[in-house]
């Protein structure tokens, strides 16, 4: 067995289960994350994928895997980022218990997410906030609350659709 997969395994039944007591959903997207890595490097590698050591893990191999997740899985910016979530996780354990590779590994943690374009929500115009004013019958007690309500959060917005621009994250 290869450091690396005494690594994985204390990694998903120490760290993601005892300490952080991670829900299923994420252990199984970091696991997810892991196997296409894996099988992504000992492809690359051209040997097994558990022959792999740390030193086929490098910055390099693991910025070329997140090309593939986008170009060659047409995966998102959001996944690819959440992929090197995981990523980040799993070599910052591994840094504790594999000093000798702490430069190596310190590299990948250091990888940066991929910036996202985030369109702003934009708010509704004059006509639109004036058909959901008249939406409430205000001659019942429901009617004239639910009228407060969409007026109050209707006063309370400061700008309208076309001033909403992309936000870079």
């Amino acid at each position: 067995m290869t450091s690396i997969n005494a690594t994985l395994q204390s990694f998903f039944t120490d760290r993601l289960v005892r300490q952080k007591d991670a829900s299923s959903h994420t252990i199984a997207a970091y696991r997810d994350t892991v196997r296409l890595l894996l099988v992504f490097a000992a492809d690359k590698h051209k040997m097994p994928a558990s022959s792999l050591q740390w030193d086929h893990l490098d910055a390099s191999d693991i910025t070329d895997f997140l090309d593939h997740l986008q170009q060659d899985r047409g995966n998102s910016a959001r996944t690819r980022n959440a992929r090197l979530s995981g990523i980040h996780s799993l070599f910052r354990y591994a840094a504790l218990r594999h000093p000798e590779h702490a430069a190596s590994l310190a590299r990948v943690s250091a990888i940066p997410p991929q910036r996202i374009d985030r369109h702003l929500v934009g708010y509704l115009d004059d006509k639109e906030c004036e058909a959901l004013l008249a939406a409430p019958d205000r001659n019942t007690w429901t009617g004239r609350r639910d009228y407060t309500f969409l007026l109050v959060a209707i006063q309370t917005g400061t700008a309208h659709l076309g001033d909403a621009q992309p936000h870079r994250e």
